[in-house]
């Protein structure tokens, strides 16, 4: 067995394979940068290392600083974890040249996988079904317009290079092709460091069905069975399960057996996913499978299949490197139950899911499911990485306990400091047509999303009444009316008005108290119970309940995975004058990757005047209406926070 391991990861994972190595009684090593100094991975290790300052790419993604600290540390293998260097197959090299064991398959698995054009050629060899699509070397527009006519409308335009949902796009029609190749392109080298590109038929309406393998170095190969990942927002996976549900026997059939064709294709070692589309079923025949990617690496989702096997995967993976062999057979793998999974991000529904930065002032969560975390109460998300908080995983008997136990768990989570995707997750985990499996990887968009990319409203609008219920309920201690919340004021006029600034918006609730019975804003409310932490009441004859914080002189409020923030408006505060329509501000911290204008530059509404990075999401920036370019503030590389000036637009 591997006695020292080094962790080249951070985050979640880190802490996640940190955990099973302790339990087989190998030592860790966690690598940090400067950003990460006092992060959970690093507690987690019984070692760590600084490698670079904040920025992955002078930290997590430097080869040559993270070999050298598994050298200082005597580390005999190395884990990547997921993301950052887990499918570099120039790092597994690296590793095997420094006589230290790369906890993953061969550099030559990676390599074919790693390109999906050259995993397609492979995939066709092995007989493994393919979606049509254009995998050629030649590169320029005229070909790829060429190609995608053949294919037909509407295709997908794939980095060869990508995953994770980067480098990818959905070309509608002939006119968009130009545009989209060199967006598609600029995201592929940014993040990927290759602009190759594939084209596919965009296959409307699939299901996503993943496979689970894995297979040791004496020959044995193995799934574990499948994952469904369907739910998806812009091609980045929101919920995923297992096993699938609602899957014809064929159709499974095929998926495990294709699996394992193409593991055995590339001479795979370890844990790896095979992906796939399934088209819907005609009623001529059942559902097509198409062969779509393998990560060559362990993936996000994999507690599910913990579940629902029993098996500790990166366990296995410790033992596949340690060259055991495969502690089962296929015909030992069975599944029970059913589990699901969501990715609590650092994340704004109600801005079109814009990364949420800050200090984590609040993270609470439950302790009756599984959670995988790599942030504590009192940490900071920051733009330089991915804005995950943590992973929910449930499981049950059944799919719809199992879909229950996390629509709760949501319910119960508290997070203030950044804005959540915690209601928006509960919503879809309490949805009919996700219980039905009436759903694809565009239902998200299709269904939830408005026209300008909002979800749905928040389940619950009784956050505002209890806002206000909880600004009569407080007592006045030293110079902070919100200090105190045990009671109601004694000199409660008969009508009333209480102002709140809330998200941003000033509310005025008009307060009536008859015979003892009070109406906020025509809502018939009783207070239960008022504590400094929590507030309990019945509005409208249904009893409500949120957890309550102090923040910024007022309150956070937290029900259902909603957080709503009110504090008391001052009537003589300064308002600042809204910016002219020709002013654009940061609407998230990031670095400047691209400027496509200059000052004096003539433009019209929605031209592209720059590109943001943060948090592997490229962000463009339009301009707002037509007129000249009169200033820009930033130049290519400089770093802003949110809310920084970038551009100025003269109208006309």
């Amino acid at each position: 067995m591997i006695k020292t391991l080094l962790i080249a990861n951070r985050g979640e994972i880190a802490v996640r394979i940190a955990r099973t190595a302790r339990k087989l009684g190998v030592r860790t090593v966690a690598v940090y940068s400067d950003a990460d100094r006092h992060a959970a991975h690093v507690v987690a290790c019984d070692e760590a290392v600084r490698i670079g300052p904040p920025p992955a790419r002078d930290s997590y993604l430097k080869m040559d600083a993270i070999l050298d600290a598994a050298r200082a540390c005597q580390a005999d293998a190395i884990h990547p974890g997921y993301g950052f260097l887990s499918e570099n197959a120039g790092f597994a090299e690296a590793c095997e040249k420094s006589g230290i064991i790369f906890v993953g398959p061969p550099a030559s698995a990676i390599r074919a996988m790693g390109s999906k054009s050259e995993a397609k050629r492979l995939m066709q060899a092995a007989n493994v079904p393919l979606v049509p699509g254009y995998h050629g070397a030649a590169q320029d527009l005229d070909t790829l317009r060429r190609e995608s006519a053949k294919i037909g409308y509407p295709v997908l335009l794939k980095a060869a290079m990508g995953g994770g949902g980067k480098g990818i796009r959905v070309v509608e029609r002939e006119e968009d092709l130009a545009q989209s190749v060199e967006l598609v392109t600029r995201e592929a080298i940014a993040a990927f460091g290759d602009g190759t590109l594939l084209v596919e038929k965009y296959v409307t309406r699939p299901r996503h069905v993943e496979v689970q393998v894995f297979a040791d170095r004496h020959g044995n190969f193995v799934h574990l069975f499948e994952r469904d990942c369907t739910l998806q927002r812009r091609h980045q996976k929101v919920i995923e399960e297992a096993p699938a549900p609602n899957l014809p026997d064929a159709a499974r059939a095929t998926l495990h057996a294709s699996a394992i064709a193409a593991a055995k294709a590339i001479g795979y070692v370890g844990a790896g996913t095979v992906e796939f589309l399934l088209s819907a079923p005609s009623d001529q025949d059942g559902a097509a499978v198409y062969f779509m990617e393998m990560n060559t690496r362990l993936q996000v989702e994999h507690p599910v299949t913990e579940y629902v096997t029993g098996f500790d995967l990166v366990e296995w993976q410790l033992r596949v490197a340690s060259n055991e062999t495969l502690p089962c057979t296929q015909d030992e793998i069975r599944v029970q139950g059913h589990a699901v999974e969501a990715r609590l991000y650092a994340e704004d529904p109600s801005r079109d899911f814009m990364p949420s930065t800050g200090k984590l002032t609040r993270l609470s969560m439950p302790d009756d499911i599984r959670i995988d975390s790599g942030v504590r109460e009192g940490d900071t998300i920051t733009s330089f990485y991915d804005p995950m908080i943590a992973k929910l995983i449930a499981g049950g008997a059944t799919r719809g306990e199992a879909f229950a136990r996390l629509a709760n768990a949501l319910d119960e989570t508290a997070v203030d400091g950044v804005r959540t995707n915690a209601s928006f997750l509960a919503t879809l985990a309490r949805n009919d047509d996700v219980a039905a499996m009436r759903i694809d990887t565009s239902w998200i968009e299709r269904t939830l999303m408005g026209s300008a990319g909002a979800p749905a409203p928040q389940p619950d609008d009784t956050l505002p009444v209890l806002a206000a219920l909880q600004a009569l309920t407080v007592r006045p201690a030293g110079n902070d009316p919100w200090d105190a919340s045990d009671g109601f004021r004694l000199n409660l006029p008969a009508e009333d008005v209480v102002e709140l600034s809330i998200e941003g918006g000033l509310r005025r609730f008009a307060v009536t108290r008859d015979a003892g019975a009070l109406r906020i804003d025509g809502h018939a409310v009783t207070l239960i119970e008022a504590t400094p932490g929590t507030i309990t009441a019945e509005i409208d004859g249904r009893l409500r309940r949120a957890t309550v914080g102090k923040r910024d002189g007022g309150v956070a409020l937290f029900v259902k995975g909603a957080t709503l923030v009110a504090t008391r408006h001052d009537p003589l505060a300064i308002t600042q004058g809204a910016a002219s329509t020709g002013d654009l501000t940061a609407p998230m911290p990031g670095t400047v990757v691209a400027i496509e204008v200059q000052a004096g530059a003539k433009v019209t509404a929605g031209t592209t005047l720059l590109i943001l990075e943060a948090m592997k999401v490229h962000l463009p920036i339009h301009a707002p209406t037509d007129g000249t370019v009169g200033e820009l503030f930033v130049a290519l590389g400089d770093q802003v926070m949110e809310g920084a000036p970038l551009a100025h637009i003269d109208p006309g």
